[in-house]
């Protein structure tokens, strides 16, 4: 099994393969739980890692009372900010010249230049908005950082954001995942989420695909919105 067959499968069946991490590792499963999400959210690299469906899946668990819910949720909720922070840090220190770099390739720049065309249409709250769309999420915090976005308004919408996402798709988990038919049709309810998460950014991406892309030296406007 290759690595991009490995994620497809682990994500399609979060609830098995949580089972088997929660039953094995027990109180770990929360250090997972932050790994997984700080990257995620604060390293580009990873923008793949699962993301609405791990929240909404660990919010199954915690109805069975295989986890705590408010441990679950501070633990999430910091991963998000945290790596939300980092990412920010990266993108104001390095990003330039990472972006500028021919040599560095993992940077996808039509992820950069859909990031950009959120931040020209809604400002500062795209740190907000942002939690809610997969590629998009990822990269938010790191062209902020590039834009050089005011520490305080982009930790003001970091803390925001990452308790409206974390709250949303952990309560809708808590609530509906342990529903029959949820249960029994996990992986379709995963894919409806992933497939709700990024209506967003296919609507933007036919908007958008026709015009020119936003040089990132406009950013630090944007940005500060």
């Amino acid at each position: 099994m290759n690595i991009i067959t490995y994620f497809v499968d682990f994500i399609l069946h979060l609830d098995k393969h949580l089972g088997e991490i929660i039953a094995a590792y027990g109180s770990l499963t929360y250090a997972i739980f932050f790994a997984i999400i700080f990257a995620e959210t604060g390293l580009v690299i990873f923008p793949f890692l699962p993301g609405d469906s791990l929240l909404f899946a660990a919010g199954t668990f915690t109805a069975l009372g295989s986890l705590h819910f408010f441990a679950t949720f501070l633990i999430l909720f910091v991963a998000a900010v945290v790596g939300d922070s980092v990412n920010y840090w990266i993108g104001n220190i390095f990003g330039k010249k990472i972006v500028d770099n021919p040599k560095i390739t993992f940077i996808n720049q039509e992820h950069i230049d859909k990031t950009e065309a959120f931040y020209k249409k809604y400002g500062g709250k795209t740190i907000i908005l942002a939690r809610f769309v997969p590629i998009i999420r990822t990269f938010a915090p790191f062209v902020a950082g590039v834009g050089k976005m005011d520490y305080q308004k982009f930790i003001t919408y970091n803390v925001l954001g990452g308790f409206a996402w974390v709250g949303i798709f952990m309560t809708l988990g808590y609530f509906f995942g342990n529903v029959q038919f949820v249960k029994d049709h996990f992986s379709v309810a995963i894919l409806a989420i992933i497939a709700i998460s990024v209506l967003p950014m296919l609507f933007e991406y036919i908007k958008h695909k026709n015009s020119p892309s936003v040089p990132i030296k406009i950013l630090e406007k944007d940005v500060n919105k």
